[in-house]
């Protein structure tokens, strides 16, 4: 990526997607091309995904101008979210040219065969070597010239030309013809890599059907506007991010959040761009614009995610950049040192330093972990989660524990009512049923806006318990709340509004409240200033599958599974034991989950911490990896974390660590692959066991099982 700043205020953004975009030659070239013309404040190029954003003055410039500026270039723009298709082998001059010198080198060989005078072999071997090693000398002059860079095409140029010299231009013609098939092949395996981007841009239709002024009609989603009605009928997509308005349906939400079964969407609902609509018409009021939805998000953080490299990939580019220059210079030597110093046959190692030259170019090398992560990449964002760079990757293979935030991570975030108990005894005559008991708690709680009374309220509205009318209703602050019914007085709060305020025993209720809050769920007494009615429990719902990811977790590789709660000690710990958790921290303040955080990185090494991405920000700042739960719809939490899990499913982060730990065996596979076969083809070289064509298809070969092996991670 390549990156132009800019501080002008009065700056326009235009991004516009560009055919034959496919290495970091292209990006360079683009940015040369660019970089004279008026009104360019800043230029970020994506090569992985074929993108040019351009900051420009709009006194200066326009973006017809910059489209026609890219067109001359050899970069033609591409329609809105549409991305360029590789061009048919027969119409690509990359492939042509590669096979006329391949057509060329035959006759060249046929011709030498009939005994045709050698000068005209080697003139057509000649016309081989130009017409093959057109595009990739080219980019060697140009990379030399303006970037001061010595790169693989100007090792290969330099051996085909010297080898030509030297009277073997056979050799070199060869050399050319197999090198220029596997340039000509790179944007074919870069079609490959962009499958992901492409798949999630396929997942929103190109038309919506939007009522406007009472009319319905078909428009294209890019005109789509905040506030318009669009009707999803069965099957169909939705064209963007929305609310529903009228109708009912299961939403196959799996393209964006990676859930597996149906979601039921109803009147009030969110739904996103992508996702699949069931059985029922929707009507859905647009929230987003097409360009600003969900799914836009998505790709446009896997395009950054693409380009940010990891710290190996950095290494390794940086070992490239001066690898290439000692390949030379050692070339150099290899010819020099032996003639002039032991007075060895100049032709005979002139020969070995073009041989080493080829055998040494690090091609294999350089891509092994690029194209490894970003196919990585794109398979986690096809699942549902969306990781922010192959630093992240790297992490994320690393990770030793996780820690977890509790509500609304292990938790559905919503109290619900788990147990309802009539205390029995003479004395208590008030309520004979837990029907009765919830009647009385919902009506003094209907009002109120608090987790706990929206609990019994709507637990009363599922059971179809109509609660009377109480008076005279009044909070109690930290302790619960008073009525008046049937000028009776009547109380809801915690045991110890009854047993120290009110001065009322619970001998009665003393065992169930014990075992309820033993089971880490919160116990509310109704009653009266004389006797207590029953008790009420509530407790944060677990979700279902919390349990088989902690399992998941701990099969992934992960050593210590650790909550960090706000929530009490003792409800910590038992949704901990529920859950098969390692260790608890409870009653944290923000400020005390992020020390945690820290602790647990001295102690173990590499940490997660899994929240909302809201509340937990600090906390996922300070750990190895911050993951945001449930981040689809929400922009603060993709925003905020290196790993956003698009669903609230916490077993997609086990699928993330375990990608993660397949993209670093992959990658280190393929290092050992690439230095074994250089080592190798080196060895030969210098021994003078190889000849130019041998060491020209070692390397391309290794670099063509490199490829596959890399592209394994779009399996997924």
């Amino acid at each position: 990526m390549v990156n132009m700043e800019s501080n002008a205020p009065t700056t326009q953004q235009f991004e516009v997607r560009v055919a034959n975009l496919d290495c970091e030659h292209d990006a360079a070239a683009i940015e040369r091309g660019l970089r004279d013309l008026p009104g360019i404040a800043g230029l970020e190029v994506y090569p992985k995904s074929a993108k040019v954003a351009i900051a420009y003055d709009p006194a200066a410039t326009t973006p017809e101008a910059l489209k026609e500026r890219l067109e001359a270039l050899g970069f033609p723009p591409q329609r809105a979210m549409e991305m360029a298709e590789p061009p048919k082998p027969w119409r690509n001059l990359k492939v042509l040219t590669s096979a006329a010198s391949g057509v060329l080198l035959l006759v060249g060989w046929l011709l030498g065969l009939a005994g045709v005078p050698e000068m005209v072999s080697t003139a057509i071997y000649v016309v081989a070597i130009v017409t093959g090693g057109y595009f990739f000398g080219r980019e060697a002059v140009e990379e030399l010239v303006s970037e001061r860079e010595i790169g693989i095409e100007l090792l290969m140029s330099t051996a085909a030309v010297v080898a030509t010299l030297m009277g073997q231009a056979g050799e070199g013609a060869m050399l050319v013809f197999l090198y220029s098939i596997s340039e000509a092949a790179e944007g074919y395996t870069e079609e490959k890599t962009r499958s992901a981007i492409k798949a999630l841009m396929n997942l929103a239709p190109k038309v919506a059907l939007v009522r406007r002024a009472g009319v319905e009609r078909e428009i294209p989603v890019e005109d789509l506007q905040v506030g318009d009605v669009f009707i999803v009928k069965p099957g169909q997509a939705m064209a963007t991010d929305g609310v529903v308005l009228l109708g009912s349906s299961g939403v196959n939400q799996a393209p964006v959040t990676g859930e597996s079964v149906p979601v039921d969407k109803q009147p009030g609902d969110t739904v996103f761009a992508g996702s699949i609509n069931g059985e029922g018409a929707l009507e859905v009021r647009a929230t987003k614009t097409f360009a600003d939805n969900t799914i836009a998000r998505i790709i446009h953080m896997v395009e950054e995610a693409q380009e940010k490299k990891g710290k190996s990939q950095r290494f390794i580019e940086r070992f490239g950049a001066r690898y290439s220059p000692a390949v030379l210079l050692a070339g150099v030597l290899l010819a020099a040192v032996p003639p002039l110093a032991f007075g060895a046959p100049w032709e005979t190692w002139l020969t070995r330093a073009t041989v080493f030259i080829v055998a040494a170019a690090p091609c294999a090398l350089v891509i092994s972990i690029p194209i490894t992560l970003v196919a990585s990449l794109g398979t986690a964002a096809r699942r549902g989660v969306l990781i922010k760079g192959g630093m992240y990757v790297e992490e994320l293979a690393k990770i030793k524990v996780v820690a977890l935030d509790k509500t609304g991570t292990l938790t559905r975030g919503e109290p619900e009512v788990t147990d309802v108990v009539v205390c029995r005894g003479e004395k208590n005559t008030a309520v004979s049923s837990p029907a009765e008991l919830v009647a009385l708690a919902a009506g003094v709680e209907r009002r109120s806006e608090h987790p706990l009374a929206r609990a019994i309220v709507r637990y009363a509205e599922a059971k179809a318990i109509a609660p009377p009318e109480p008076s005279d209703v009044r909070a109690l602050p930290g302790a619960g709340v008073s009525a008046r019914l049937d000028g009776r007085a009547l109380y809801i709060g915690s045991p110890d509004l009854f047993s120290s305020r009110l001065s009322v025993g619970l001998d009665c209720a003393s065992d169930d409240i014990a075992r309820l809050q033993g089971e880490g769920k919160t116990v509310m007494v109704v009653g009266d200033e004389v006797i207590p009615w029953g008790l009420i429990a509530v407790r944060d719902v677990i979700r279902p599958n919390a349990r088989r990811a902690i399992e998941a977790l701990h099969a992934a590789g992960v050593q210590k599974v650790a909550m960090l709660t706000g929530d009490n000690e003792r409800t910590a710990r038992a949704i901990a034991r529920e859950l098969g958790i390692d260790e608890v921290y409870a009653e944290l303040k923000p400020e005390d989950k992020v020390a945690k955080v820290r602790e647990l990185a001295d102690r173990y090494g590499h940490v997660a911490m899994v929240g909302d991405g809201v509340n937990d920000a600090p906390a996922l700042a300070a750990a190895t990896v911050g993951v945001a739960m449930g981040a689809a719809g929400t922009d603060v939490a993709l925003e905020t974390a290196d790993v956003a899990l698009m669903a609230d499913n916490l077993e997609r982060l086990a699928y993330a660590l375990s990608l993660a730990r397949r993209n670093q065996s992959v990658v280190k596979q393929n290092l050992g692959l690439s230095a074994l076969v250089i080592g190798a083809l080196v060895v030969g070289a210098v021994a003078g066991l190889f000849s130019l064509p041998v060491a020209v298809l070692g390397h391309e070969i290794s670099e063509f099982v490199v490829i596959g092996s890399g592209l394994r991670m779009l399996r997924g």
